[in-house]
Order: C-alpha cells, then structure tokens, then sequence
C-alpha cells in the first residue's frame, strides 16, 4: 500500500538527515522533494498546495532548525499534518438502536460497490447486528445475481424483486418488508453508471427522498487518482455523503485519493478495501494511514485483525504449553495457520513498526514461497514426528522429504533450526504484546537478513553485569560450597 509515496518520502527524509546543519536553504529543498513525492502520488494539486504550506510555516520556523535533530522533527510535522488533512472521520455508524437502519451505498460501475455491501454487511453481522441487503442495482446485467451470490457467502439475506424494472419501487417495498421481519440494517445497493450523468443522480436522489436513508456511503476505486475525488466531490454536492470507501488499496494505488479525498471532496474517508475476500475492509483512521505513508506500521489495525481473526481459545492453549516449555511443530504449524489469516506477509510486515525497510529488502513472492514449502515438510511427518521433532532420523527425514518434494537438506535444515525457533516463542510466552512485538522484530530481521533464514541459537540470558564486590562475593560462596562438598565426601 502506497509503497512508491513511501520510498520517496523516505528518501526526503533521508536527504534532510544527511545534511551536518539544517539551513532554511536546504530545508526548502527537502519540503520541494515532498511535494514532488505527493504530486507523483496522484493528490491533487491543490489539496498539495495546502498541505505543503502548512507544513512549510512549521518547518521554517526558528524552533525547528536550531532543535537538536530538525529532520526528526520535520517527520513529525509531516506526521501530524497528514492526520489532520486526512480527518478527522467518525468511524461510528450512528446505527439506531431500534427499528430499521438503513444505509444507501452509491458508486459507479467497476468500483466494486456490490462487492463493498456485501464486505460491510458481514462486518455488521460480525458486530451482532443483523442485516439485510437489498438488490437495487437494475442497470448492470447479473448486478442483482452477484448480490444474491455474496448473500449465500456470508448467510445474509437479499431482497430482490425478479423483473422489476424500478430502483425506487424495489428499495421501498424492501423497507416495508424488512419492518416485518427482525432485521435491523437494510443496505440498498443502487445503480452505478460508466460515469456521472443526470439519470443517475435523479434516480439516487428519488430513492434518497422517498426512502430517507439514515447513512449514505459513496464506494469509489482507489486506483483511478483524482477521478475519484471528482466523483466524491459531485455525488457529494448532490447527496450529502456521511462518507466515502476507497477499494482497492491493496494493489498499486498511488495514495492521491486517500490524501486529497476530505479536502477536496469534503466527504471524510469511513472505510478502505483492502483486497478481494469478503473480510477485506477496514475502518479508516488517518493516524494509522498517516503511520503506513511514513514507513512507521500500523501496529493498533494489526492487533485489531489478530483479536478478530485468531481462535483465542486456542491461543490460550498455545500460551499455556508454551509456558510449561512445550512447543512443537503441530503448534508452529498453527501459527503460519493464523498469521496467513492476517493477509499477505509483506502486508504483516509494513504493519509492524520498523519492519518496512526489511519488507523492501524482501522478495515476497520467494518468502511465500518459502512459508508454503515449510508447510509441506511440516504436512509430511506424522503425528509422532510432529509432537517430538527428535524422532526424525535421516530415514525419516528421506521419507518426509519425499511427500514434500524437496530435497533431504531442507528438511535436515529446518529440524536444526526447529530448536531456536522453540527457544524463542517459548520465551514470548510470558511476555506482554509489547514484548512479543519486540521478539517478533527480532524474529523477523535475523530470518530476513539470511536468505536461508537460518536462526542463531539463542543464548541463555547471562544475568546484569556484577560489580568487583559481587564478583568476589560469588567466589566466596562458591568455595564455601565446594568445602561443605568435600566435608560431606569424607
């Protein structure tokens, strides 16, 4: 996600750091290559403008440069205002606490709108509501079809009328059907067009008025720039958007839209797709985004998506055999299980506060290659080979090496590394979530920096370094100790 902007907001930054003293000269040369770096990124010019202008009168000052790190600070100044041009946004739903809710999902066709209703209709499943959607979208051929099929997916239920031709008959009848029933959310998914035009807005205005909606939510592609913004910007002037999803920030979208949407539009960004399957969308905060632009992770979205995703009974159960020193290639095999529900690994990674430059140096399509193959040498012992790793001899290890289809070496090599490995996570144990960040770092960079990603035995912990009056205590309880030995000798 914006890995372009990214690169050359660090390289910036970098530049600034590079420079023995910070003049008002060569700051000015660093705040240009940002601006290039946004403008590459596809915002908007004007929205750049503004930003780039509040970030000067705060660089410029006479604090900034005379402060003992002024590129540090400039991160921060940078920082702080992305948070403010992205936000603020209200990430609640405002959903009625009785009765009928009702939220009118807009876009143009190929944005992925219906795909988006579905996405946030399980996410209100999730949340214990129960929602209903509505198949209002009578204009693209198989619109009403789709909708039903995503329904079947996630066991929400959809309201379609078969043959009729009105948007606006079929979203009433659908609200006066769902005051029948238990449902406390109807998703109207409308009709898209190619692009703006008159009937369009006339149709959603109809059903705007007649079916007064208590959210309006505009799905737009994230990878179409600045056309995004504009089209933002006049669903917003004619429906009064209460905010805007970006999909599609998973591929190569540059970041403009993300960074001009609220200024440009005026429409607040509520949530952001972030791949194809039905669990791919997130809330929007700028704070995280702001962190993700600037190469510093996003650490509060990654716990969220493991406390949501994780079993966390089974995650108790793994604690507690890892705290009785038990860890075993069953239990690592689960941990690839989880952390694959995370998304992407070079996702995981540009997550995790520290790890984007590792994730740059990284090949991600060798390293999930590489955990795919582990899997397979994993699949292939059996159940006792799993639970004691020490069973695997060099026959067994041809035999695993077989089922797998990789060579004796590999397997030879990940058995040696099983150890270290074991070593670490059972350490992790007993630590908090800032710790096990802190080893998983650790983790991580030792596994990176070698493209085997050989693990180094760890060192048992050799205490805080003694004084020369502890040392020469310790050697007077020692040979007390070795007297009261040989005493009890003769």
């Amino acid at each position: 996600m914006f890995e372009s902007l990214q690169n050359k907001l660090s390289e910036a930054f970098r530049h600034l750091s590079g420079k023995a003293v910070l003049t008002e000269s060569n700051m000015k040369e660093g705040l240009t290559m940002i601006q290039n770096a946004l403008l590459e990124a596809d915002a908007g010019y004007e929205a750049v403008k503004a930003f780039m202008a509040r970030v000067q009168e705060k660089a410029l000052g006479e604090k900034v440069l005379k402060s003992l790190r002024p590129s540090d600070q400039l991160v921060k100044i940078v920082h702080e205002e992305l948070i403010q041009f992205m936000g603020p946004v209200d990430n609640d739903l405002h959903l009625k606490r009785s009765g009928v809710s009702i939220i009118m999902m807009c876009g143009l066709q190929g944005s992925g709108k219906t795909t988006t209703t579905g996405k946030l209709a399980r996410m209100l499943k999730i949340r214990g509501r129960k929602p209903m959607l509505v198949a209002a979208d009578l204009q693209r051929p198989a619109a009403v079809r789709q909708l039903q099929v995503l329904g079947e997916q996630i066991g929400i239920p959809v309201y379609a009328e078969e043959g009729e031709q009105n948007p606006v008959k079929v979203c009433n009848d659908a609200v006066k059907e769902a005051e029948k029933t238990d449902c406390d959310v109807l998703i109207l998914d409308t009709a898209g067009r190619l692009h703006i035009d008159e009937a369009l807005m006339d149709e959603l205005k109809k059903i705007e008025s007649q079916c007064n909606p208590d959210q309006v939510y505009l799905v737009v592609d994230a990878m179409t720039g600045q056309d995004a913004v504009v089209s933002a910007k006049a669903f917003n002037d004619a429906l009064a958007l209460n905010g805007v999803i970006l999909t599609k920030l998973d591929g190569d979208a540059r970041g403009g839209a993300a960074l001009s949407m609220r200024h440009i539009s005026g429409a607040p960004i509520k949530f952001m797709g972030v791949g194809e399957q039905m669990d791919a969308l997130e809330e929007f905060h700028p704070d995280r985004m702001a962190g993700r632009i600037l190469g510093m992770g996003d650490i509060l979205t990654l716990v969220e998506t493991a406390q949501r995703e994780f079993d966390q009974d089974e995650l108790r159960q793994q604690e507690e055999r890892m705290k009785k020193g038990e860890f075993t290639f069953d239990d690592f095999r689960r941990m690839m299980n989880q952390t694959r529900r995370l998304g992407p690994l070079g996702k995981i990674l540009g997550m995790i506060p520290g790890m984007g430059a590792i994730k740059q140096m990284m090949d991600m399509d060798v390293a999930e290659n590489e955990m795919k193959k582990l899997g397979g040498i994993i699949d292939s012992m059996t159940k006792k080979e799993r639970a004691n790793p020490d069973l695997i001899d060099n026959s067994r290890k041809k035999r695993i090496a077989a089922g797998a289809g990789v060579g004796v070496n590999e397997v030879s090599e990940i058995c040696k590394q099983f150890g270290a490995m074991a070593s670490i996570m059972k350490k992790m144990s007993g630590l908090g979530m800032g710790g096990k960040m802190q080893a998983m770092q650790e983790l991580t960079r030792q596994m990176t920096t070698n493209p085997q990603a050989r693990l180094a035995k760890q060192k048992g912990s050799t205490g805080k370094r003694l004084t020369p009056a502890e040392r020469a205590k310790q050697r007077k309880e020692l040979e007390r100790e070795l007297k009261r030995k040989r005493r009890a000798e003769k």
